[in-house]
């Protein structure tokens, strides 16, 4: 039997982007890409989303970007508004296999 990619995963394609920016902060859009399985166009927008919203900054430098995560911010869900960005990304980068810069 074929291996196949799961039909659905527990964190969002959003918390995935935002979990490569926080790992690594000059990482490309086509890299995030292919690490998280979209499309460079659904990374733009999933960056400008949280850019809007106030978790990442962005400071360009020539054609590159750094990004910088607002980890002191609380997560959007009520379920979870008690924890912090920066809570989500140690937990998740507990095992990493990028450290965070």
């Amino acid at each position: 039997m074929a291996s196949t990619a799961p039909a659905w995963t527990f964190l969002t394609n959003h918390s995935h982007v935002l979990l490569v920016l926080w790992r690594s902060p000059d990482v490309r859009v086509r890299e995030i890409a292919q690490l998280v399985g979209i499309t460079e166009r659904a990374v733009m927008r999933i960056i400008r989303e949280l850019n809007e919203a106030g978790f990442i900054d962005i400071q360009k430098s020539g054609r590159e970007n750094r990004y910088t995560v607002a980890e002191h911010l609380p997560l959007r869900h009520p379920l979870e508004q008690s924890h912090s960005v920066g809570e989500l990304l140690q937990a998740l980068s507990a095992t990493g296999a990028l450290s965070h810069a």
